[in-house]
């Protein structure tokens, strides 16, 4: 029977054998400080080291029309190897949402494909966008992900949907739940409308910057159904009574070590989606919008910032403007937007950055207020490289 002395010093052990108790230790062994200084780098050396051997290893499938898939939107680290990819002398990275990205086409009919098809593949301009990377998020995604080597070309598409309401613009007072949370600022500029409490901030803010937290979440993102590795094994089918099929599972079966790839005939996107067609033909009628001034908007605040860091970090931005769908609004709404419209126009000019301020497409080739068809975005890759600004800024004649 053992007993431990009124002092926890001694325990007696066995036939009155003692033995000295470390005061406040709790268990049998301890490590020496020489101990804990090797155990610390060994642990650094695994946080350091394995999202670049995984990198290596991890099999990563791009081709010239390459866009991170829908499902991977979030998938920060995986973004940033894309990038790094996408940067090197010759191509010209392409910024920017889901305009950008291409909503409602196939990869091949988004707009930075048109731009390389139509200037006979020199230079190759690279699908960067990202599925509802509204300014706030993008300047997050350009702070931490989206590091580009200076001199690098940059092709920033600047979208006033996001300048809409209160509620685009994420300036309006009510709690507004929205995508990419993780890369809006998380204290300052305060968002009032952003809500979550200061553990999840601190969270994002840490995740942003660690990049062994990031790979995390990129095997989260990739491999389990964008949850961690508990909620995954715990997903319930939907059911009733519900089923959980992942119970059972080995989870490290499900580390493919292939990136997962956007479906090849996407029965969302593309001329044989339903969702394919002109906005006038759906019902929807114009369209009343609750513009936010450039003085107030917290968007375009986060877009004049995201052309300032990338300047700062010695890159070469060339911004377009739009394309805004002029013919879904109303006619009250014209007049504040036109204010707006010119108001970025005239701060790109006075901050002397290359820019496009192109007309607006047919109205039959636009799908809703600012998403193209595939026919707009082959037009609109014509109209770009038509323009002058356009053509000396990457370094080609004029056309006569």
């Amino acid at each position: 029977m053992a007993n431990e002395s009124a002092s926890g010093i001694t325990r007696s052990v066995g036939h009155g054998g003692s033995k000295e108790l470390v005061p406040f230790g709790a268990t049998e062994m301890r490590l020496t400080a020489r101990q804990w200084l090797a155990t610390l780098a060994i642990v650094l050396a695994i946080l350091l080291a394995v999202p670049p051997i995984w990198e290596n290893v991890e099999r990563f499938d791009t081709g010239a029309d390459y866009r991170i898939p829908y499902a991977l939107s979030r998938d920060y680290w995986l973004y940033a190897r894309w990038v790094k990819r996408a940067a090197v002398p010759g191509k010209v990275v392409v910024l920017g949402d889901s305009v950008v990205w291409g909503e409602y086409v196939q990869p091949d009919g988004a707009w930075p494909i048109f731009l390389t098809r139509e200037s006979a593949g020199s230079p190759q301009f690279v699908n960067c966008g990202v599925n509802g990377l509204f300014p706030l998020a993008l300047e997050g995604m350009v702070r931490h992900y989206a590091k580009l080597p200076a001199g690098q070309k940059v092709l920033l598409q600047c979208n006033l949907l996001w300048l809409t309401s209160p509620e685009a613009d994420l300036s309006s007072a009510k709690e507004e739940h929205f995508n990419h949370s993780r890369l809006v600022p998380q204290f300052s500029p305060r968002l009032a409308c952003y809500r979550a409490d200061a553990n999840e901030k601190l969270t994002a803010e840490i995740q942003n910057r660690v990049g062994f937290l990031q790979w995390t979440s990129h095997l989260q993102n990739a491999y389990f159904d964008q949850k961690s590795i508990p909620n995954w094994t715990l997903a319930d089918d939907g059911g009733d009574p519900p089923h959980y099929p992942n119970a059972r599972r080995n989870p490290l079966a499900q580390i493919t070590l292939t990136v997962p790839t956007a479906p090849r005939d996407d029965p969302q996107r593309g001329p044989a989606s339903a969702r394919h067609k002109p906005w006038s033909t759906t019902g929807v009628g114009s369209t009343r919008f609750d513009w936010v001034p450039l003085a107030t908007s917290q968007q375009w605040a986060a877009f004049q910032r995201v052309v300032r860091l990338l300047r700062e970090r010695g890159n070469d931005v060339f911004v377009v403007l739009g394309p805004f769908n002029e013919h879904i609004m109303a006619p009250e709404n014209r007049a504040p937007y036109q204010v707006i419209h010119d108001g970025v126009a005239a701060w790109l000019a006075a901050e002397s950055i290359p820019h496009s301020v192109p007309e607006p497409l047919p109205s039959e080739l636009y799908a809703d207020a600012s998403h193209p068809l595939t026919a707009g975005y082959e037009l609109m890759a014509q109209r770009t490289l038509a323009d002058p600004a356009f053509r000396r800024w990457l370094g080609q004649p004029s056309e006569k």
